[in-house]
């Protein structure tokens, strides 16, 4: 088993993802498959591959990835966040271009709670005046 050189934890909305930054020639792998399999939409696998496009490292490392919780759209952000995080454990030099690319910024939207007496968050329940 080769050794890690980072370790990264991306979160967004409610999905997390650990990733383990390890020397190799560009493979990432997510959940055990490959990335063009676990997102099939080009748009999802582009958006977990921007930090090492714009740190220009796409086939120095293989990356493998464990993302669990929320859906499609916001494992792909959480893999992309942790990757980032990843890549600036393994050199400090990668941290000014993700920051201002924006992929070290955790995205702290949420779901808002449902309120009881309420039917959702903000919604009320039909008002009848009789």
């Amino acid at each position: 088993m080769t050794k890690n050189l980072g370790i990264g934890t991306g979160r967004r909305k409610t999905s997390v993802a650990r990733v383990y930054v390890q020397d190799g020639n560009g493979k990432i792998t997510i959940n055990g498959r490959e990335l063009g399999q676990y997102f099939v939409q080009g748009e999802h696998a582009m958006m977990v591959r921007q930090p090492l496009m714009v740190t220009s490292s796409e086939n120095k490392y293989d990356i493998l990835i464990n993302v669990y919780g929320g859906g499609i759209n916001g494992q792909a952000d959480a893999c992309r966040h942790g990757i980032s995080r990843a890549l600036c454990q393994v050199d400090q030099a990668n941290y000014t271009s993700l920051r201002s690319n924006g992929f070290l910024t955790r995205d702290s939207r949420m779901v808002e709670r449902k309120k009881y007496g309420q039917a959702g968050a903000r919604r009320r329940f039909q008002f009848s005046k009789r």
